[in-house]
C-alpha cells in the first residue's frame, strides 16, 4: 500500500549546489559575459530552443504523458520527452511523476511532498533543499513496465549532464560560442525553466481564480500558463487533472495542448483524454453559485435571494441535462432530427444560462450594497 514520499528534513546539498551554481552563473555570469563578448544570435537562439525543448518535455512529457497518462504516444516522441525532460533537471521522470501523483492524491496535507499549507517558498523551493524526499513508487507501477522510461531513471546523471549540458556546449562550441552556450543554454536556461515550473505549486496555489473548485488551493494564473506552456490553468488542472488539457479556451494559451493535438494529428500520439464539455460546465456553474451564495448573509432577505438562486440552479441544472442528453443521443444516432433536437436543446440551456449569468450579478451585487449601507458599529441605533 501506497504511503506517499517521505519527507525527511535536512539540508540538501546536491540540490543547493546545483541550483547555487547554476543560478550564480545566470544572474552574475550572464551579465559579465555579455559585458565581455556581447551575445551572438545563434546563442540566443540555442538557448531558446532549449528553454522550449525542456519546458514542453516537462509539460507534455512528464506531466500529461507519465504523471497523469493523458495520451499515448509512440517511442520516438517517449524519448524526445525522456531527453528533453532529463536536461531540465528535475529529477527522473519516475521520481517527478511519483512526487505529482502524491501531490493530486494528498494535496494540501501532510503527505503532500510540495503543500502549499507549508509556506510559499517552501511549496516553490523548500521542499527540494531543505528536505530530503524518499519517494514511495507504489504509485506509478504502471511507469515500471516502461523500459526506457526505467534507463532514464537508473542512468539519470548521466541522461542529465548529457542532454542538458553536454549536447548545448558541444552546439555552442561548433559555433565557437562554447563559453556562451554554457552560460545562456544551461545556466540562465535551466534557471527559468526550473522556477518557472516551480511557480505551479507555489504562486498558482496561492493566487488567481478559482473557476471550477471554489475550495482547493489551486488556481487558475494566465501568467503562469505564459511561463510554463499552458500549466497555469491550475484549477481546471486539478478539478480534471487526466484531461490532456489545461488551457480549454480557445484563448487560453497552452502550447502543451497544441503539441500533443498535434501529435495526434501525425499519429504520433493517441488515446487523447477530454472531460466533456458538459462535465466542465456543470462544475464552473457549480462553481459560481457556490460563490454567489456564500455572498450572501443570514438575513431573511439574504435567505429568500438564496432560495431564488437555488431555484433558478435548478431548472439551469435541468437544462443542461436535457442538452447532455440529446447530445449522447446525437452522437450514437447520428440522424439529423437528433442533431436539431440537440441544438434546441442547446440553445434553452444558453437561453437559461444568460439568465443565469444575470441573476448571480444581481446576487453579488445585493450583497455588496447590503454589506456596504450596515451600519458601523458606533453609529448603531440603539
Amino acid at each position: 500500500m501506497s504511503i506517499g514520499t517521505k519527507m525527511v528534513k535536512g539540508f540538501n546539498w546536491p540540490i543547493i549546489a546545483f541550483f547555487g551554481i547554476t543560478t550564480a552563473g545566470a544572474i552574475v555570469g550572464a551579465p559579465l559575459y555579455v559585458r565581455h563578448f556581447g551575445v551572438s544570435l545563434s546563442e540566443i537562439l540555442l538557448c531558446l530552443f532549449f528553454v522550449v525543448a525542456t519546458g514542453l518535455s516537462i509539460t507534455v512529457g512528464y506531466h500529461r504523458l507519465y504523471a497523469h497518462s493523458s495520451f499515448r504516444a509512440n517511442r520516438f516522441v517517449r524519448f524526445l520527452v525522456l531527453f528533453f525532460g532529463a536536461a531540465a533537471f528535475e529529477q527522473s521522470t519516475l521520481t517527478w511523476s511519483s512526487g505529482h501523483r502524491d501531490h493530486h492524491r494528498y494535496v494540501d496535507t501532510e503527505l503532500d511532498p510540495y503543500s502549499i499549507k507549508k509556506g510559499f517558498w517552501y511549496a516553490h523551493i523548500g521542499w527540494m533543499t531543505l528536505w530530503k524526499q524518499n519517494p514511495d513508487y507504489n504509485n506509478v507501477k504502471d511507469l515500471l513496465k516502461d523500459k526506457l522510461l526505467m534507463h532514464q531513471h537508473n542512468y539519470y546523471v548521466l541522461w542529465g549532464f548529457t542532454a542538458g549540458v553536454l549536447i548545448p556546449v558541444l552546439l555552442g562550441a561548433l559555433t565557437g560560442h562554447a563559453l556562451g552556450a554554457l552560460v545562456f543554454s544551461v545556466c540562465v536556461r535551466l534557471t527559468f525553466v526550473y522556477h518557472a515550473t516551480f511557480c505551479i505549486n507555489s504562486v498558482c496555489h496561492s493566487f488567481g481564480k478559482a473557476t471550477y473548485d471554489v475550495d482547493a488551493t489551486a488556481k487558475d494564473h494566465w501568467f503562469a500558463a505564459v511561463l510554463t506552456n499552458g500549466e497555469g490553468y491550475h484549477n481546471f488542472h486539478h478539478r480534471f487533472p487526466t484531461d490532456y488539457r489545461n488551457g480549454v479556451r480557445w484563448y487560453h494559451w497552452d502550447p502543451s495542448k497544441w503539441v500533443i493535438t498535434f501529435l495526434e494529428k501525425i499519429r504520433f500520439a493517441e488515446g487523447l483524454k477530454r472531460t466533456s464539455l458538459t462535465q466542465i460546465l456543470r462544475a464552473h456553474l457549480a462553481a459560481q453559485k457556490t460563490l454567489a451564495s456564500r455572498s450572501l448573509g443570514r438575513t431573511e432577505v439574504h435567505s429568500r435571494a438564496r432560495r431564488i438562486l437555488d431555484w433558478n440552479y435548478g431548472l439551469l441544472e435541468k437544462k443542461l441535462h436535457e442538452w447532455e442528453t440529446h447530445l449522447a443521443k446525437s452522437r450514437v444516432s447520428g440522424l439529423r432530427a437528433s442533431h436539431e433536437l440537440e441544438a434546441k436543446a442547446r440553445a434553452a440551456f444558453e437561453s437559461r444560462r444568460r439568465r443565469w449569468i444575470l441573476w448571480t450579478s444581481r446576487v453579488t451585487a445585493f450583497s455588496r450594497t447590503a454589506l456596504n449601507s450596515r451600519p458601523a458599529p458606533g453609529n448603531a441605533v440603539s
